[in-house]
């Protein structure tokens, strides 16, 4: 059985993850929010903590966090509690380490990895992971973006949508999936390429305007005759496709992480105001009404947070070479998400019914947890496409 409790040392972590966001994050988020401001400075001061280098070895600048000692925990614990206070910087550390530094420390070149990590480990700068397309989302092998080889350059030409940390001042790279070749089964042969930010023929379109997640950074991408090196080809030609799913499965545990935070902070609300709103003489925390829905939230998150940290502490373990097996990692980890994100859309539901009429109002902070919670449901990997690879896990021939 998989150890999953906390220790000492990654309570003290949480606390200071928590420490910072309360006094560097909670006091402006309401005025970013409104902006839709991307705070690069405090993207970067994330980046002195640490935070983005909690799964990176030393030699790049990271932490170099033993596996015993749970470093992808700490990454799920740093998510939730950035986004107990925001789900937008939340999403923005989740995505800069498991989108943009996990594909180049898990499949790059030595060369490629002392290039680029050092800068991205250490929140200076930052990188997106380009695999959505206008028509290819939950169907993500019918990508239509080609890259031809041709002395020695890799020429891209398509489009990428819904790409986070693409298009900021600090954003260094995006790496994507483009179609290189025809395999010998007859099927289209995906490889991945990093393609620097700045490179000619390479846009990051006007920012999406979102229901939420106004604070991050998220862009739709064009290529026109994009040229890139040859060795900034990302792993194995024609195996893009399969990193990339793989990549997958770690950011669906913290989507996860990301989805606890946002319950933690609908308890925490409404505790809080049923205690302080006064009707009929009382606290409306007394009417069982009340209460016996934020209880639910409660039971809610202690679920969400024990299946997110089991599934983190199978893939340190996985990193300490001390198993499970991948599947037993990939069935945890969309179990994981799926109930998480669809908890906390319920959650922020609830909480908005508690706080009345004044939840409906922007300057209390579950409407705008509210407007952020229903991507969780669909950003790697959708519900639907959760449940699809549950089923399969089970033994079940869904397609």
């Amino acid at each position: 059985m998989t150890q999953f409790e906390l220790s000492r040392e990654h309570e003290e972590f949480r606390r200071t993850v928590r420490d910072f966001a309360e006094a560097t994050i909670r006091p402006h988020v309401a005025e970013w929010d409104r902006a839709h401001h991307f705070p690069t400075d405090v993207v970067q001061r994330m980046g002195e903590l640490g935070l983005f280098g909690l799964t990176a070895p030393e030699e790049y600048g990271g932490a170099g966090i033993d596996p015993e000692d749970g470093p992808f925990t700490s990454l799920c614990l740093a998510i939730e509690e950035l986004g107990r206070v925001d789900q937008s910087m939340g999403i923005t550390l989740e995505a800069g380490v498991g989108l943009g530094i996990n594909p180049i420390l898990t499949y790059g070149t030595d060369e490629q990895k002392k290039t680029w990590l050092p800068d991205l480990v250490a929140g200076r700068r930052l990188a997106g992971f380009g695999l959505t397309e206008p028509g290819a989302g939950s169907d993500a092998g019918a990508t239509r973006t080609r890259a031809e080889l041709e002395n020695g350059e890799w020429i891209v030409n398509g489009s990428k949508q819904f790409i986070t940390n693409s298009g900021s001042d600090i954003t260094s790279l995006v790496t994507v999936t483009a179609r290189t070749g025809v395999s010998d089964a007859g099927r289209p042969e995906i490889s991945a390429i990093i393609v620097p930010a700045g490179t000619p023929g390479f846009v990051a379109e006007p920012a999406y305007d979102k229901l939420g997640w106004n604070i991050s950074d998220t862009h739709p991408l064009t290529f026109t005759d994009v040229r890139v090196p040859e060795s900034h080809l990302v792993g194995e030609r024609g195996r893009g496709y399969a990193q990339f799913l793989a990549i997958l499965d770690d950011g669906r545990v913290a989507i996860a992480a990301l989805a606890v935070g946002l319950i933690q902070a609908c308890v925490d609300l409404c505790v809080e105001y049923s205690l302080d709103r006064q009707t009929m003489g009382g606290p409306i925390g007394r009417k069982q009404g009340v209460a016996f829905q934020i209880a639910d939230l409660e039971v809610m998150l202690h679920a969400s947070r024990m299946l997110t940290y089991r599934a983190a502490a199978m893939k340190d373990a996985m990193l300490g070479g001390r198993g499970p097996s991948t599947r037993d990692f990939k069935q945890a980890a969309s179990v994981a998400k799926l109930y998480t994100s669809e908890s906390a859309v319920t959650a922020t539901r609830i909480a908005t019914q508690v706080f009345g009429g004044y939840g409906f109002m922007e300057e209390y902070a579950v409407a705008r947890f509210y407007r952020d919670a229903k991507i969780l449901e669909i950003g790697e990997g959708t519900s639907e496409v959760q449940r699809m690879l549950i089923a399969r896990g089970l033994g079940l021939p869904v397609e």
